[in-house]
């Protein structure tokens, strides 16, 4: 028989992301350990609404999300214990603007430009449900039908109840 454990949330690990959007014409960026998806063509991100970035998600309805990968990791979990209100943190990744004006991190393998349709608010925390625009991969993580393969990929995975940091096989 199995154990009852109470109403632990035990769908980790995740991958972690990091969220851009544009901020007075320049990126900022910051760590993301809740996502998820939504449908076929729709994700969803959730952000303690303190975060400095929320506001400007709001403003430009747009964000993308880059997949972390180990070599990423120091300047990712940087973005993610500092705020954009105390820190400028345009420079921490070499970046590109994609067609809908979203920064995408260069090192990053797989990123997202998503456009938000609807804020749901939920114990000071926003969740933004987002259509996916455009995805854009590095060829070396795409297998010979054009799909990508995970194994190539290989995000880093976050677990939430340790706060541990995993790297996929």
């Amino acid at each position: 028989m199995k154990k009852q454990i109470g109403n632990t949330l035990a769908l980790y690990p995740l991958p972690i992301l990091v969220i851009g959007t544009m901020a007075d014409g320049k990126p900022t960026w910051t760590l993301c350990a809740h996502s998820g998806i939504m449908g076929h063509d729709h994700v969803m991100i959730s952000l303690l609404n303190t975060h400095y970035i929320n506001g400007f998600i709001r403003q430009n309805h747009r964000f993308s999300i880059n997949l972390v990968n180990a070599s990423m990791l120091p300047q990712c979990d940087h973005v993610g214990s500092v705020s954009g209100s105390n820190q400028d943190k345009s420079d921490i990744f070499a970046y590109q603007l994609d067609a809908y004006g979203m920064p995408l991190i260069n090192d990053s393998k797989l990123a997202m430009s998503c456009e938000v349709e609807d804020v749901y608010v939920i114990h000071n925390f926003d969740h933004f449900i987002a259509t996916v625009n455009a995805t854009y991969t590095d060829p070396s993580i795409l297998n010979e039908n054009g799909k990508i393969d995970y194994e190539k990929l290989k995000p880093v995975l976050f677990e939430f109840p340790t706060y541990s940091y995993m790297e996929s096989a």
